[in-house]
């Protein structure tokens, strides 16, 4: 049965002065998820704050372990991405 994963990040960007200065990092890590690991992601909250975000990336798998590696991997790059910036991580699965 096929399984679906959603992972959503909340982004802390201090640095940011403008809403300009936030939306550059979300597209970098928005860019870098969907090409490195074919996810659908989205900024799905927090939209008018400069110094917060909320971003979400989906996979689907044939079943939950093929969709969980996927979604290990893009947790992984995003601390690495995002270092500090990234204050919690959820997952929820849809089967």
């Amino acid at each position: 049965m096929a399984a679906i994963g959603v992972l959503t990040f909340t982004l802390q960007l201090d640095h940011a002065r403008s809403l300009k200065d936030k939306r550059q990092v979300v597209r970098s890590l928005k860019d870098r998820l969907r090409s490195r690991y074919n996810v659908a992601v989205a900024e799905i909250d927090d939209q008018h704050l400069w110094q917060r975000g909320l971003i979400a990336a989906v996979t689907v798998g044939a079943n939950r372990a093929i969709a969980e590696h996927t979604l290990q991997a893009v947790e992984k790059e995003a601390f690495a991405t995002l270092g500090p910036m990234l204050v919690d991580v959820t997952w929820e699965w849809i089967e």
